[in-house]
């Protein structure tokens, strides 16, 4: 049974710790690869990220896999939350081993970061380690395959699109030949995810099956939006995350090569995207418990073609589970709000 989320790559796992209130509107989500690790890469794309142990990953150095990846809020402040994930890792042996001793490993924790700042009211109100070793416990404690909560929840917490809220999307699909592919994403971006003609998503105008909301609801919609625009400056501070995950054997490069090729998702959902106040990164993960049937390199053309449409169908679910925010740190209506759909 499927869940069509990231957790249907088997032995992924994913937590979130949500942080709002007292100025807080913020939070970190952990893909907890299995035990052994999946290979990683990742591909960035944004003019203005804020990454850490992004250099690991490039297929021409030394580390092969990762035990865990951290999406958080708070900015560059927030990649402090990768230092409790480490914590947690190395309690319980898994890292890369540098030592004679079992214990002696130096967990690789790739993260990256949105920015949030002050979204909920309190600059300073940011994810720590405590906020990543939380999130990690949360995905350590699900059960394999366990469905992914959605929305303003984890990373996601602060996260906006344009003028709208944003939040955590995720999608999976199950190939014909039996390859699974998931994606995970974060949609915080300067750019909109909604047609400005129309009030249609992007990326439901691409799926073919939108039913485009009447003149009159987006009319309202566009005055609505104008009044906050008048009352709130935009932020042009953002960045969209995602993970893009399979079970398919994949090298490093291969991996590098399916999250390049997953940007083209968040280019078809949100407009204009990977501009220099961006951050957009994407990760990829491939546990390798299954090998394709075919030796041809060409085979891996449908797990990428999979995971540029998981990432644009993700981007579509984080918008439409995001929920209304109003408070000291600023005004965001959801999309479900301003079009009731």
């Amino acid at each position: 049974m499927t869940v069509d989320a990231l957790t249907d790559v088997m032995g992924l796992r994913v937590g979130h710790a949500t942080r709002i209130g007292d100025g807080r509107l913020t939070g970190a989500t952990v893909v907890l690869a299995p035990e052994g690790g999946a290979v990683a890469a990742v591909d960035v794309r944004g003019g203005g990220p804020g990454t850490k142990e992004t250099d690991a990953l490039d297929p021409r150095n030394l580390v092969q896999k990762v035990d865990a990846v951290v999406l958080t809020g708070g900015s560059a402040y927030g990649l402090d939350s990768a230092s409790g994930v480490m914590a947690w890792l190395e309690e319980r042996g898994r890292g890369v081993r540098v030592g004679p001793e079992a214990t002696h490993v130096v967990p690789v924790v790739p993260a990256a970061c949105i920015f949030d700042l002050g979204r909920g009211g309190d600059f300073k109100a940011r994810p720590d380690a405590a906020v990543g070793r939380a999130a990690v416990e949360a995905a350590a404690a699900g059960e394999p395959g366990a469905p992914v909560a959605e929305g303003c929840v984890g990373a996601g917490t602060g996260a906006t699109i344009g003028q709208v809220k944003g939040g955590v999307g995720t999608a999976s699909v199950l190939l014909d030949s039996g390859i699974t592919v998931g994606a995970l994403v974060v949609c915080n971006a300067v750019g909109s995810a909604i047609d400005p003609e129309s009030g249609a998503l992007y990326g439901e105008l691409l799926q073919g099956h939108f039913d485009h909301p009447s003149p009159d609801v987006h009319e309202a919609a566009g005055r609505r939006l104008a009044e906050l625009a008048a009352e709130m400056p935009r932020s042009l501070m953002n960045t969209t995350l995602a993970v893009v995950a399979t079970d398919a054997e994949l090298t490093k490069a291969q991996a590098q090569k399916l999250a390049g090729v997953a940007h083209d998702g968040i280019a078809r959902a949100v407009r204009p995207a990977h501009l220099l106040n961006d951050g957009d990164t994407v990760f990829a993960l491939a546990t390798g418990t299954h090998r394709p049937a075919s030796a041809s390199p060409l085979a891996l053309n449908e797990v990428l073609a999979a995971g540029a449409d998981l990432v644009t169908r993700a981007i579509v679910r984080a918008v439409r589970a995001a929920e209304s925010v109003a408070g000291p740190g600023g005004t965001w209506p959801s999309y479900e709000e301003l079009y009731g759909r």
